[in-house]
């Protein structure tokens, strides 16, 4: 298992349509930012930071207990996109893939982050990402180019754009269950129904 990749958890977000924040609801006992951190240490990554925002005190007292750096992205109103330029930022002399990952995503498992690291690994572009429909997104591994690209991006669409871009050659993963994420109370019911939160 490589240990030269970093590994980035975002987890700055507000959780304004479902008005609590979703990085402290829980799964079998664990909130699922410390989840999405712990699978991530779990990938074998050699660095992972938390990027932080809303509710950061009580997001990275959530994780104080794992090897992670917090970091803050101060803007984290204006959308996911300074998220990761704040990652970027931090990882500005890491020369090797970065994995992204969330937290509202209650049925990611390790194995699922370890297929992306392996599948970049054999893709031109040095990236990864998971199928969400007819395009990729996040949980993704980009090259340090791409993350770097990051640092011009804006709004609510992280690295969306770059990952789905004609001939960026970015291998597509399959795990539908990822498509179930976290936004509204429906999708917390929903989440229950499947045993992937707690009631």
């Amino acid at each position: 298992m490589s240990s030269s990749h970093a590994a980035v958890v975002l987890a700055a977000g507000g959780s304004t349509r479902l008005g609590r924040p979703k990085q402290l609801l829980t799964r079998e006992d664990e909130t699922l930012v410390h989840r999405a951190a712990r699978l991530a240490l779990a990938s074998g990554a050699a660095r992972v930071l938390v990027v932080v925002g809303a509710q950061a005190d009580d997001v990275t007292r959530a994780v104080n207990d794992l090897p992670v750096e917090c970091v803050v992205n101060a803007q984290w109103r204006a959308g996911l996109a300074g998220s990761v330029r704040v990652a970027a930022e931090a990882l500005a002399t890491h020369a090797e893939a970065t994995l992204l990952l969330t937290c509202d995503q209650p049925a990611l498992e390790v194995a699922h982050l370890l297929a992306l690291l392996e599948a970049s690994r054999r893709a031109s572009s040095g990236s990864a990402a998971t199928r969400l429909g007819d395009r990729v997104g996040i949980p993704a591994v980009v090259a340090a180019t791409m993350l770097r690209a990051a640092l011009a991006v804006q709004g609510d669409r992280g690295l969306r754009d770059a990952l789905n871009a004609a001939g960026a050659d970015v291998i597509a993963c399959e795990a539908p269950d990822l498509a179930h994420d976290i936004d509204v109370l429906d999708d917390i019911a929903a989440a229950i129904a499947k045993g992937w939160l707690d009631p």
